[in-house]
This record gives structure tokens, C-alpha cells and sequence, in this order.
């Protein structure tokens, strides 16, 4: 058996290719234009409901759909929010994601975080190889 003696810059290219080789697929998920998108309507929305708080004293609360009411002017205060209108809403009145999935809506004191369940249209544990994708306040 013949031993082969790797030198430090043959086991960086090899670390780095492996790295390269690892990454491709989340570099590829970067380029999918529905990334884009997502983050472009997270972030108009999350602008929409903290201008909400701003004005109401209080994030808007309930389901998807009420939320979404509410920033429309449709809920029970009356208040419409221009901003954060991007998004796409499904024949149920909820906000959705490029891939047509209703997102999910968190809030912690002045943050908001914004969650989609992704191209595979499911929200998954982020125990697992995830695609949902996260846009939040910080």
C-alpha cells in the first residue's frame, strides 16, 4: 500500500472543495428569485406592523388571516397600514409566501419575525435539513 503525504495547501483546497461542494445547494437556494421575493414582502411587512404598533400601542394579533385584516383596515380599529401590502394573500385572506403557503407571524416585545415554510411548502424542525426560510426585526 502506498502512503500518500498531503501538504497543508493540498488539504485546504481539498477542506475548501469539500466546503464548496457542501454549500452548493444553499448557494443555489440563494439564487432562487423567490428568496428574493420572500425577503422583499417579509421585510415591507414587518415595517407594516411595527408602523401598526407605532399608531395602535399593540402588534395586531389572532390567526394569519385576522392579522391581515387588520393591516387592511378591515379589522375592529380600523387602521389601514400602506406599507407591508406587498404580499400576496390567498382566497382564505392570508398573507402568503412566493410558493403560495401561508406564512407564520411571531412577535417578542418590539420584534417581529416573519416565517416561510419555503419551496417544499412545509414547515419543518429546524432539527432537519430545513428550507423554510426566516426574516426578523435584528
Amino acid at each position: 500500500m502506498r502512503k500518500v503525504l498531503l501538504t497543508v495547501p493540498v488539504l485546504a483546497i481539498l477542506a475548501a472543495g469539500g466546503a464548496i461542494a457542501m454549500s452548493r445547494s444553499n448557494v443555489m437556494f440563494k439564487l432562487d428569485p423567490n428568496v428574493n421575493r420572500f425577503q422583499e414582502q417579509a421585510e415591507s411587512l414587518i415595517l407594516g406592523l411595527q408602523q401598526y404598533k407605532e399608531f395602535m400601542g399593540t402588534f395586531p394579533t389572532g390567526s394569519n388571516a385576522e392579522i391581515t385584516r387588520s393591516i387592511n383596515g378591515q379589522g375592529d380599529k380600523r387602521v389601514l397600514i400602506l406599507v407591508g401590502r406587498k404580499g400576496e394573500v390567498s382566497p382564505k385572506g392570508e398573507i402568503v409566501d412566493p410558493w403560495g403557503t401561508p406564512i407564520q407571524i411571531f412577535y417578542s416585545h418590539d420584534g417581529v419575525l416573519i416565517r416561510s415554510a419555503g419551496p417544499n411548502k412545509v414547515f419543518e424542525d429546524s432539527k432537519v435539513n430545513s428550507d423554510d426560510i426566516f426574516r426578523t426585526t435584528n
